[in-house]
């Protein structure tokens, strides 16, 4: 069924694109909502005489991708804690918000809230409202898909207002328990899942593998990957057209080492995978998933049942 979600979490520029990628998400919209006046402008909204919040309108189709995931995809892009705007954008139009548009939403929504709030994963309180949805005003068009029309002010912004330094520290570091982790890991495992590490080129367990199955995450255990769709890049990490299932993977801007880069990370146990680059094979799309050995473990065809992934079979018939 196609159904709406509507997310308050700060700029709206900066709340497009998280979602924009994934498998069931139709549609996602910038503009205003929570406030009294009709129709704002932008230039209305800022006064702080509205109401109004600045949020994304997100359609999504519930049979591919479930809310709870779309809440899960929200909660990692803002500090829940801030109860007064986000990062450098201070004030009530800045405010993080999820508008529940059915009793349904507001139980999800409420629960996890709670799941967050149980995970320790910050010591402040959670202050993100959870209010019913009320009329949603698109904003102007310059305004949607910024991400996509103006890139590098975009990039600029995304780091200057201190979104990606606190996602990186705050999200990305606090995955699952770390000192369990590394009883479970090999050193190398450790780094490049939770450090966000690369492991050396041609030195690595499967950027040769030519076996027939399946790559999953070495920490969670999620399908990622099929040998269906790798492919050989000379790049010297094991490469890929394309995930199994779009939704196993997270892509996130990526500013390290004075690069512009696209980091992949895994959605269930958010493990740093690699990069995506489009210079993969254009008859299959385009994209090289290029990633490393040791965030993946590798389930021969012939062991996948037995591994419990027998309905990953039909990859191979």
């Amino acid at each position: 069924m196609i159904k709406k979600a509507t997310f308050a979490g700060g700029c709206f520029w900066c709340m497009v694109k998280p979602f924009d990628k994934y498998d069931g998400v139709l549609k996602v919209v910038s503009g205003y909502t929570g406030g009294h006046t009709k129709n704002p402008t932008y230039e209305e909204v800022c006064s702080d005489k509205t109401g109004h919040i600045e949020a994304i309108e997100v359609t999504y189709d519930d049979e591919v991708i479930s809310y709870d995931e779309l809440l899960d995809i929200y909660w990692k892009q803002i500090d829940p804690t801030d109860s007064y705007g986000q990062f450098n954008d201070r004030g009530e139009k800045y405010k993080t918000v999820i508008f529940y548009h059915d009793k349904e939403q507001k139980e999800i929504a409420t629960r996890s809230k709670k799941k967050l709030e149980n995970s320790k994963v910050f010591d402040s309180e959670i202050v993100t409202e959870i209010r019913e949805a009320t009329k949603f005003y698109e904003a102007e068009d310059y305004h949607q898909d910024y991400y996509k029309k103006n890139p590098n002010h975009y990039y600029m912004y995304y780091v200057g207002s201190g979104r990606y330094k606190f996602i990186k520290e705050n999200w990305d570091k606090n995955n699952f328990n770390r000192e369990e982790l590394k009883k479970k890991l090999t050193p190398i495992q450790f780094e490049v899942t939770q450090n966000d590490k690369t492991e050396p080129a041609f030195k690595n367990k499967y950027f040769d593998n030519k076996e027939e199955g399946i790559y999953v995450d070495i920490v969670s255990g999620e399908v990622l990957f099929s040998s269906k769709d790798k492919f050989d890049s000379g790049c010297g990490w094991p490469s890929f057209t394309k995930p199994v299932n779009k939704n196993s993977i997270m892509e996130k801007s990526d500013f390290s080492h004075g690069m512009f880069r696209t980091e992949v990370r895994s959605s269930k146990a958010n493990s740093h995978l690699g990069h995506v680059f489009d210079d993969g094979p254009k008859e299959k799309g385009g994209l090289r998933y290029c990633i490393n050995s040791a965030s993946l473990n590798f389930i021969p065809k012939e062991k996948m049942k037995e591994e419990g992934y027998e309905d990953y079979l039909s990859l191979f018939e």
